[in-house]
């Protein structure tokens, strides 16, 4: 059983709808808590994938893919806040005429902040627990922390050194991650089963985190936990050569690809 795309799209907009009217208090600790469960599934992503890469390089970006999902299936299932889902539902739930552009501005913002704190946190309990180990009554980076400080610099380094289209290469691959990411979302409307919505969810993210796409929620993770471990990557460097690219691209992805696509498509049927 699944819902059609038409009433899929629906409950899409009913959802942007019921988030444009969430108190900034609600939106800040649902958003927190999002952020939290997207790291989550990358810590799991750097632990799973760490030594695979030495086997076959795409063996490991299938295996990182194939965990990261957990973190948007918790919060689907649980009700938390991630803004790439909200830079969706929130510009339906507009061309809907059921949210104001102010409205949109309020959650994007709230959640992206809740986002950033909950990500930070977790990065934190990481960093300071299974990527370091104790050896001889000192912290040392274990083979999991090399694997995270690899990936934070892989994350910035290669777009520094390729500037401008350093800088355009990380939001064109936002722009596909976040396609991804709302194909995800919408797919759990289609979805009427606990096991449908997990299917819908997972493949989807499973493609775009194997693909190597850039989401602005799991850099929240991914960079400042290398960056605590010693990447040799800087707070300037990760806003400004991924964080802010990988937003706008995320924004384009959802708005252009999957709002303004599905609601030309089936939003005026219902």
């Amino acid at each position: 059983m699944f819902n059609p795309p038409a009433k899929a799209v629906e409950m899409a907009a009913n959802s942007g709808e019921y988030k444009a009217n969430l108190p900034w208090n609600q939106l800040l600790v649902r958003g927190i808590m999002g952020g939290a469960y997207i790291a989550m599934g990358a810590g799991l992503c750097t632990v799973c994938s760490t030594g695979v890469a030495s086997l076959a390089p795409g063996l490991a970006k299938l295996v990182g893919g194939a965990v990261f999902p957990v973190g948007l299936i918790l919060i689907i299932m649980t009700g938390m806040e991630l803004v790439t889902g909200d830079m969706m539902l929130l510009p339906l739930a507009i061309l809907k005429r059921k949210a104001s552009f102010s409205q949109l501005l309020k959650v994007w913002f709230w959640v992206y902040i809740g986002n950033l704190i909950g990500s930070l946190i977790y990065a934190l309990i990481m960093a300071y627990g299974p990527l370091k180990s104790f050896k001889n009554g000192e912290w040392i980076v274990n083979s999991f922390g090399q694997t995270a400080i690899g990936i934070a610099e892989a994350k910035v380094l290669p777009y520094i050194s390729g500037g401008a289209l350093g800088w355009l290469s990380c939001l064109v691959k936002g722009i596909g991650c976040n396609w991804l990411v709302n194909l995800a979302v919408m797919g759990s409307f289609a979805a009427s089963t606990v096991i449908g919505k997990f299917f819908m969810i997972w493949f989807p993210i499973m493609t775009f985190v194997a693909s190597g796409f850039e989401h602005c929620v799991a850099n929240m993770y991914f960079i400042p936990a290398g960056m605590l471990l010693g990447a040799n990557v800087t707070i300037v460097d990760w806003w400004l050569w991924n964080e802010i690219p990988a937003t706008i691209g995320n924004i384009i992805g959802a708005v252009i690809f999957v709002a303004m696509v599905y609601w030309y498509a089936y939003g005026r049927e219902i």
